[in-house]
């Protein structure tokens, strides 16, 4: 059963994609299918994925409200204010000094929801520049893929307690009179925001930005969608530029991308790629189909260079594992296909004819190349041969290290020369294998210590996936926090309405001389004015609910019951007559008695009866 759920998810997904173009096989699935559950719950009928994809090809209206709830527009002015401090202070000084005077300075902020925080970055600037310096100088670009959000940001208009976080200054000096408890943001400040859909995973990027501002939203995509997404971020931004991340976000896995300004508020800036591959691999990373060509054919030279090498060279990564194998190290050692991308621990070659996983050490050790002279092997043909094994490593621009490049140089035919001079020296070769022996060990050692670093890093990576969980439905219970605010202030202006109403219709009712009785389509008592009370004895709360036949009263009421259900049936519509009745004091009375149906109902028909005593 689970298989067939994930099944029809994966399924709803590709609908999405392809009837309205929204992309979400980027983001998390665990996220993803708590919305569109919480959306199917609304809907009692649909209980799978499959046949709530139905419900969507034949109720096409339902994609808008599906959207609202997968796309949590959870925003706010200056959420997490130290941060925001930070980025006056620091970071906005630092982009506007970079610029020569009059030159321009462009913003984006993607995932901006209803602008929130486009406009914080907006009033930032404008406050730092002044009015007319922002106005020549600053374009700021907001996007998001929610169009209903997109369309409430144009307006600049957010209810007083939504401002709150705005500080003094800033509101003074930025936000108009307020309208209906609705405060709107300064006319030149709007124009210079230009809000507009943007796909994060399947459009280009905005380019030539100084500051990009995306909080909150990666933690909704996987890795893979959120690496391509950063590559772009890279792609966009300036050199020097900054990237301004949520509390709920790292970039601990893409280091080379972005340099760290201050990591406890999420602020990164831009790491310059200055040769040719590294653009290029950026580019790639970014979805550039020609840069993704561009680098195979570089790769594939590389390879076939390689492998043209008269040496035996073997290529080893950071993990142990076994990247390259030169056409001669492959036919001398027997290494295939298949052990490409296998650890060398696992072959042969990682102990004979040489320890190389102690030299492997050894040079991330030292930062230098290692080497072992006349080492023997016996080939498969029985031969003896003698290599010196020299193990470099490999290290890009910025001096980390990648792996290590390990070659055999044959050197029997020296070897050979000196046949009589080893024998000489077997103690020393006793006092080697101690050494090895010792080696061995402290290889043992430092395999465990890798071991428990791994297990360190998964279990922090746990943690961190968990934290982003946690965000998210914070963002969530936060979301339903405040649509069930907005739902108990109408109820509770409803509530006000009705208690005015009724007290105008007590007010009315008192107010006239005669006796009212207001009946309801069953000729039960719905009202009992005060000269009711007086004329027949009988209480509001006492007749209340009571048919109007079964009450103890002077008033022959029988004699009516014609008229009353005349007026219900709307046979007529008012008749007067004049009965002979008794007072609550026992006086015989003249009582001329009117009755009306309602006027304005005739969903809900009613009547209305007018009760005077005849002086």
């Amino acid at each position: 059963m689970p298989a067939e759920r994930n099944r029809e998810f994966e399924a709803l997904l590709e609908h999405l994609k392809t009837s309205r173009g929204f992309d979400f096989t980027g983001y998390k699935r665990s996220s993803m299918m708590r919305r569109v559950t919480k959306r199917m719950s609304e809907l009692p009928q649909i209980k799978t994925y499959g046949a709530y994809q139905d419900y969507l090809e034949v109720h096409p209206e339902e994609f808008t409200p599906l959207f609202n709830t997968i796309l949590i527009n959870v925003t706010g002015f200056f959420r997490d204010p130290v941060a925001w401090e930070f980025l006056a202070k620091n970071v906005i000084p630092k982009i506007i000094k970079s610029k020569q005077a009059g030159e321009p300075i462009r913003v984006c902020s993607v995932g901006c929801a209803s602008g929130e925080e486009a406009y914080s970055v907006a009033m930032l600037l404008a406050d730092a520049l002044g009015d007319k310096g922002f106005r020549n100088r600053v374009k700021i670009y907001a996007t998001d893929v929610d169009g209903e959000a997109l369309t409430q940001a144009r307006r600049g208009m957010y209810p007083d307690k939504a401002v709150a976080q705005v500080p003094d200054k800033l509101r003074k000096k930025f936000l108009d009179t307020h309208i209906r408890g609705h405060a709107v943001m300064d006319g030149d400040l709007r124009r210079c925001v230009i809000f507009g859909r943007h796909d994060l995973v399947q459009d280009a990027p905005i380019s030539r930005l100084d500051l990009l501002v995306c909080r909150n939203t990666l933690m909704y995509f996987n890795s893979e969608t959120q690496s391509r997404i950063l590559a772009r971020f890279h792609f966009a931004l300036n050199d020097g530029g900054f990237l301004f991340l949520g509390k709920s976000e790292m970039l601990l896995t893409h280091s080379d991308l972005f340099n760290t300004v201050n990591l406890k508020h999420r602020m990164f800036s831009k790491a310059t790629k200055t040769n040719l591959r590294d653009r290029l691999l950026v580019l790639a990373q970014a979805g550039d189909t020609d840069a993704s060509n561009y680098l195979g054919r570089q790769v594939r030279l590389r390879e076939v260079a390689f492998d043209t090498v008269p040496v035996a060279q073997l290529v080893v990564d950071l993990n142990g594992r076994i990247m390259l194998a030169s056409a001669e190290a492959r036919q001398m050692f027997g290494v295939t296909a298949n052990d490409i991308g296998r650890p060398l621990q696992d072959l042969e070659l990682s102990y004979r004819p040489a320890e190389l996983r102690s030299m492997i050490q050894q040079v991330y050790a030292e930062h230098k190349a290692a080497v072992a002279a006349n080492v023997k092997w016996s080939g498969p043909d029985r031969s003896t041969r003698f290599f010196d094994v020299q193990v470099a490593p490999l290290q890009d621009n910025g001096d980390r290290p990648l792996g290590v490049a390990i070659s055999f140089f044959d050197v029997t035919r020296g070897q050979n020369l000196q046949e009589t001079l080893q024998h000489s020296n077997e103690e020393l070769e006793t006092t080697n294998e101690e050494l090895q022996s010792t080696n061995e060990e402290l290889e043992t050692t430092n395999e465990e210590l890798q071991s428990t670093n791994e297990e360190l890093e998964t279990t922090n990576e746990e943690l961190q996936s968990t934290n982003e969980e946690l965000e998210t439905m914070n963002e969530e219970l936060q979301s339903t926090n405040e649509e069930l605010e907005t739902t108990n202030d109408e109820l509770q202006l409803r509530t006000d309405e009705v208690n005015r109403t009724n007290s105008f219709l007590h007010a009315v009712l008192s107010s006239l001389k005669g006796g009212v009785a207001v009946l309801d389509r069953r000729l039960n008592v719905m009202a009992w004015n005060a000269r009711a009370e007086d004329l027949w004895g009988l209480r509001a709360d006492e007749v209340r609910g009571q048919s109007i036949f079964g009450l103890e009263t002077g008033l022959p009421i029988e004699q009516l019951r014609n008229t009353l259900k005349a007026c219900l049936e709307g046979k007529i519509h008012e008749e007067e007559k004049l009965l002979e009745a008794v007072n609550r004091r026992g006086k015989k009375i003249q009582c001329r008695v009117t009755c009306k149906a309602f006027d304005t109902a005739p969903d809900n028909p009613g009547v209305v009866v007018f009760m005077e005593e005849v002086i």
